[in-house]
């Protein structure tokens, strides 16, 4: 075999080995771009989830310790979003398609005082400038007379009770001398009671707490009522 022979069988030889390791090598590429990808995807969905639909790890933790009712509470936390980001359009679609939603300032629900809107007007609260009387001022006795987004203002701060320090699923977390009537209003309800502690006023009466009442509606927890609760005289 002559030099010329000698050289083209190497340089095949030489060839054929770098083809074989990009042969072996590509697929493992390819496994690892595919691993990657798959996690930067997972990133990112945990991610938005985390923040869309959970709201990081305060409701993480709160869905997590109640597996029993975590459909409810993730629900009531998606209804805090709603109202917080003004979409009454979405929340509407979780109202009570038959009761609709009512709305009470206190822990004592008056059907005759307090405002309910069916499904459709809730999806119009935003640009509704009507006034209502949603009841009265613990008190003073006075009417309370606000449009729908004063009356939210004032009584369903939803972006400060969405990081609430204290949750109940299916429990009053803490109630003042008003009278305790939503289970005998609604004797089929489940609700999450959001609840802020008192602390900066002396006597620590200056907690809140905010409860998305649910019933069940064709297999489906459907929103019913709306309840302020702090402390009354």
């Amino acid at each position: 075999m002559n030099s010329a022979n000698i050289t083209c069988l190497f340089l095949f030889v030489t060839l054929k080995a770098v083809l074989g390791i990009k042969r072996a090598v590509i697929p493992i590429v390819m496994i690892l771009c595919g691993i990657c990808a798959g996690v930067l995807l997972t990133s990112v969905i945990y991610a938005l989830t985390g923040f869309v639909f959970f709201g990081g790890a305060q409701r993480q933790t709160v869905v997590a310790e109640n597996p029993e009712n975590a459909e409810m509470t993730m629900l009531a936390y998606t209804v805090l979003d709603y109202i917080r980001d003004d979409d009454f359009n979405s929340l509407s679609r979780v109202v009570h398609p038959v009761f609709g939603v009512v709305f009470s300032p206190y822990a004592t629900i008056n059907l005759s005082t307090n405002q309910r809107f069916s499904a459709e007007e809730v999806a119009s609260l935003s640009t509704d400038s009507h006034i209502y009387m949603w009841g009265v001022y613990n008190g003073s006795g006075e009417p309370i007379t606000l449009t729908p987004q004063e009356y939210f203002m004032e009584f369903i701060p939803a972006a400060d009770y969405i990081n609430a320090p204290v949750v109940g699923i299916n429990r009053i977390v803490r109630t003042g001398n008003a009278l305790e009537n939503m289970l005998d209003v609604f004797p089929n309800m489940k609700f999450v009671e959001f609840h802020i502690p008192g602390g900066e006023s002396v006597d620590e009466l200056d907690w809140s707490s905010l409860r998305l009442g649910f019933e069940e509606y064709e297999g489906h927890l459907r929103l019913i009522a709306i309840i302020y609760n702090t402390w009354t005289v």
